[in-house]
């Protein structure tokens, strides 16, 4: 009766100082600032201002995805097996990545001059495996949240705000190379610049973010053999749904692949797809905060499947507005295209949010079932589906955009003519693979959590009995 009374008290307590959280959530920020560099516009470096042909851009997203999976499997037993020091165990590992992520973020944005092709392509690759290898220690500073507190209510409100900062974070870069393409017309001075001036803020910001945090969830000191923690995952019913649903989500990598080079297409440069993403940015975090307030009177099973049906509304109806647009352009169609972009973002506040939410929650169920915290080794068996997932979109992609055999046909930039004029067809069918490709994904990934009952009362009782465990292992 004691060990419950415990349990109700700590789950009402408050844990993290407000001065704390604000400082994490602008590390969180700025460090999602340099990931979302690389995610906005490393393709269209590769692709127009470095480039290359579309068979070695496939490539290039093939080795980079495989070699950093096969990685990323070390380290996340590294990871998983490191005992909790003094400042923690997920603390130290941000604090180090920090500089190099920096480092690497410029360098994945500059080339030496002549480098040969195939000596230029190692170079890349080699870089983004680099990349790679940083965003998994990197990740850290995203597993922090799940372990600042110990109560799941005060967990789940730091997970919100965390995935909130993150979201507006990744979207930042559009701003800064927007505001760089009105000084520097060349593509690649814009991208330059803008990775060098992610990389200082974000070096900072970050170390001063991570220096404020503290873990407090206890771990078991017993060594367990790593390989049998990712056995207990795959016996998870739970884990399922997640793994499965992000497998199919993922395939929305060949949407997001075109943004850039739909804005070239449109707006005349890369650097203008602040126009797109800013709208649908603004939307994801208005839809993080609609999501948190629904929380209040609906699970996040419910909300996650919902949310999945609104995107392919919301997707065809961006869809055929942007298609009457190309036919008969009008400011009027312009300015609906913009809020259905707005209205598609409202599902990102979802497809952002409550997935960590569910990792947290399986993350216990595991730890009540074998004893054990894989914070690491959760997310990196999901990642297995993903990576089949989307290396499939991420090689299909460029094959699909540009190139003789291509479907879309986009007309590559030359020093002779940087803004090429891309056909309506090139157009249209950027458009179909960037909103209709997205709203089916999403709502295929929800439909794994038809099957998942770790809600309600469910998830009250996986949590006391956690709670419980912890404090017998103090």
């Amino acid at each position: 009766m004691e060990a419950v009374a415990n349990n109700l008290a700590s789950a009402d307590k408050k844990y993290v100082k407000t001065k704390n959280l604000i400082l994490y959530l602008i590390g969180i920020f700025f460090y999602t600032n340099m990931t979302g560099m690389v995610g906005s516009y490393r393709n269209a470096y590769l692709v127009n201002v470095l480039r290359l042909e579309e068979e070695q851009t496939a490539l290039f997203n093939s080795l980079t995805s495989v070699i950093c999976f096969v990685l990323n499997f070390f380290i996340v037993m590294y990871i998983d097996g490191r005992k909790m020091g003094k400042r923690g165990k997920f603390k130290p590992l941000a604090l180090l990545t920090a500089v190099p992520m920096g480092i690497l973020l410029v360098l994945s944005f500059w080339a030496p001059p002549g480098l040969a092709s195939s000596t230029l392509f190692i170079y890349v690759v080699t870089v983004a495996v680099l990349w790679g290898v940083g965003c998994n220690f990197g990740n850290s500073v995203n597993m922090i949240c799940n372990v600042m507190p110990p109560n799941n209510k005060e967990r789940d409100s730091i997970i919100s705000f965390r995935s909130i900062s993150s979201a507006v974070g990744n979207s930042a870069p559009l701003v800064i190379v927007l505001v760089i393409g009105l000084i520097w017309k060349d593509e690649g001075t814009q991208y330059i610049i803008g990775a060098s001036l992610c990389s200082v803020v974000g070096i900072i910001t970050t170390l001063i973010g991570m220096s404020a945090v503290e873990e407090r969830v206890n771990y078991t000191t017993e060594r367990k053999n790593p390989l049998v923690g990712f056995g207990d995952i795959l016996k998870n019913k739970y884990a399922w749904a997640i793994i499965i649903s992000d497998t199919l989500k993922s395939f929305r990598n060949i949407s997001n692949y075109m943004g850039p080079f739909l804005a070239a297409a449109l707006l005349g440069s890369t650097s203008k797809f602040l126009l797109f993403g800013l709208p649908t940015g603004i939307g994801t975090a208005v839809g993080m905060l609609v999501i948190n307030f629904l929380l209040k009177k609906f699970n996040a099973k419910v909300l996650y499947i919902a949310s999945g049906i609104y995107s392919v509304l919301a997707n065809t109806a961006a869809f055929a507005v942007g298609y009457f647009y190309f036919k008969n352009p009008s400011t009027l169609l312009q300015i609906i295209f913009i809020v259905f972009l707005f209205l598609i973002g409202l599902q990102f506040g979802a497809s952002n949010l409550l997935p960590s939410m569910f990792q947290a929650d399986v993350l216990e169920d595991i730890e009540v079932k074998t004893g054990k915290r894989l914070d690491a080794s959760l997310p990196f068996v999901i990642s297995i589906g993903t990576l089949i997932s989307g290396t499939i979109a991420s090689t299909l992609a460029p094959l699909a955009l540009y190139g003789e055999n291509s479907i879309i046909q986009y007309i590559q930039p030359t020093d002779l003519d940087p803004n090429p004029e891309q056909s309506l067809q090139t157009k249209i069918l950027m458009l179909f693979f960037y909103t209709i490709v997205h709203g089916l994904m999403m709502f295929l990934a929800g439909v794994p959590f038809f099957f998942y009952k770790l809600t309600g009362q469910t998830k009250e009782e996986v949590h006391q009995k956690a709670l419980a465990m912890r404090e017998q292992n103090k």
